[in-house]
């Protein structure tokens, strides 16, 4: 992968991450959900312009926008998008791969399944915080690498927001068993 990867719509990129490997300092797994925002969508932290918290969503595509959500999880997102600027993708769970024993112990849980289904525990279970906000995801302490086999990508509506719920950019892998959610899906 590289930058011109993410120099597409967030909507295009978000299914096309798929089965891509994505860890951080080796630890990770394969992308088995993620959710497109771009600036022209009120559930979009980009939605009302920059900002001191969004600034990364307005940078160059192939960087990180890290943010908390409800004062206490972190969440990571790939900037997408030179021309639609405030573009990103979330990357919502993983099926772990690598690091289980360290991802364990920083998420208190013994349960594979339940590692990285969800931003929050992802980035727990790979120690994503604020230091990597606005750093190249094609350098270290990231890898990202092409997507493996994937069965079949479903889409349904994003989960946790408030605006724009209707709109189906959740992505995510037909039948994994290490999705955040499980919902009825269309194809």
């Amino acid at each position: 992968m590289d930058t011109a990867f993410f120099d597409r719509p967030a909507e295009t990129v978000a299914p096309d991450l798929i089965g891509a490997l994505f860890l951080v300092n080796g630890v990770g797994g394969r992308i088995v959900e993620t959710e497109a925002y771009d600036a022209e969508d009120p559930a979009s932290h980009s939605f009302r312009g920059p900002s001191v918290r969004n600034a990364p969503m307005f940078g160059p595509p192939g960087r990180a926008y890290v943010y908390r959500v409800y004062g206490r999880h972190w969440c990571f997102n790939v900037v997408c998008d030179v021309r639609r600027r405030g573009s990103a993708v979330l990357v919502r769970a993983l099926e772990p791969t690598a690091g289980l024993g360290l991802m364990s112990e920083r998420r208190g849980v013994g349960e594979v399944r339940q590692l990285c289904a969800g931003p929050g525990r992802l980035c727990r279970a790979l120690a994503i915080d604020d230091r990597l906000n606005g750093a190249s995801v094609f350098a270290s302490p990231f890898t990202l690498l092409d997507k493996t086999i994937v069965r079949r990508v479903s889409h349904s509506p994003r989960i946790g927001v408030s605006k724009g719920v209707e709109t189906p950019w959740r992505f995510f892998e037909d039948g994994s068993r290490y999705l955040s959610r499980r919902e009825p899906a269309t194809a």
